[in-house]
């Protein structure tokens, strides 16, 4: 028996050319032709060309005499402003108040507090000296020509006050303070009572009591014991003031266990015009000299 197609094997390769040629075109039609780029806008080509009627900012400047020195900064200097940047941040957040004053021998007065109770007005706080270690040799030797010929040293005292009210008529205010200075081995712990009385619409007078204990205390060495002393300090004033001239007198007397007697003071204090004012004070010292002081300040809080 014989089987055969009507096309025959002849016609095989004719029909697969034209399979493939029409494969080919197929394809070619699904390609996407590519996009040509966006021209570009022509607003920032205006924004980028300069413009020949702009001001020439270095017009009339010498360069050369140009002070290039104030770009110099101190890598040590600008760590230091950026820690304390963050020291005061962190503090804002845990509700801690910091101050800080620059002294004379180069060393910061900071000061730093912390309200504990609104109740009583009690805070607790620290006042220290922070000095700074010299980085060159210019620095050393002018610390130590400010500060005689040693260099300052650091230190701190921590401190806690409160402020209470009065036992009816007695008194008006109960202040209590309490100090340890850990490097100088000293401690304070006082209070003070209050008592405020209107003479008329124009003056005032204030009475105050005052009591401490001061403890001093030395270092043990080797074959040799601390040893602790204690004073006791008990102080009266009254103060007297005019509130139409900003004027204010104190008298008052101070009585300790180191001394055998009352010692007296007297001053006043007038107030020049705004956060400006003047005192002075004359008082017996424990050797029977006088001691006269007159002192200005200048107070401004923000």
């Amino acid at each position: 028996m014989e089987f055969s197609t009507g096309f025959g094997w002849i016609r095989l390769p004719v029909l697969a050319a034209a399979f493939i040629l029409g494969s080919v075109l197929t394809v070619s039609a699904q390609i996407i032709p590519p996009t040509t780029a966006a021209a570009p806008d022509d607003e920032a080509e205006a924004a980028e060309a300069p413009d020949v009627n702009d001001p020439d900012v270095l017009k009339g400047i010498d360069v050369d005499k140009l002070d290039w020195s104030q770009l110099a900064i101190d890598a040590g200097t600008l760590n230091d402003v950026i820690a304390a940047k963050k020291r005061a941040q962190a503090a804002a957040k845990d509700g801690l108040n910091w101050s800080s004053n620059a002294n004379a021998n180069g060393s910061s007065a900071v000061t730093v507090n912390q309200s504990v109770s609104s109740f009583w007005d009690t805070r607790i706080g620290a006042d220290m000296t922070v000095t700074s270690e010299p980085r060159t040799m210019s620095e050393l030797l002018a610390q130590k020509a400010t500060n005689g010929g040693s260099l300052p040293q650091s230190s701190g005292t921590a401190w806690a006050t409160a402020t209470a009210p009065g036992a009816g008529s007695i008194w008006d205010k109960t202040a209590v303070e309490a100090r340890v200075d850990p490097g100088a081995e000293q401690s304070k712990i006082g209070a003070s009572l209050t008592k405020s009385v209107p003479l008329s619409s124009d003056y005032s007078l204030t009475l105050q009591n005052g009591y401490s204990v001061n403890q001093q205390g030395t270092t043990a060495l080797p074959g040799i014991g601390g040893h602790i002393t204690r004073n006791y300090e008990t102080d009266q004033s009254a103060k007297v003031t005019i509130t139409d001239t900003g004027t204010s007198i104190t008298a008052g007397q101070t009585l300790s266990t180191t001394d055998d007697k009352w010692l007296r003071k007297v001053g006043a204090e007038q107030k020049l015009f705004d956060n400006v004012t003047v005192s002075g004070s004359v008082g017996e010292t424990s050797q029977g000299a006088i001691n006269k002081s007159l002192t200005a300040g200048f107070k401004k809080s923000w």
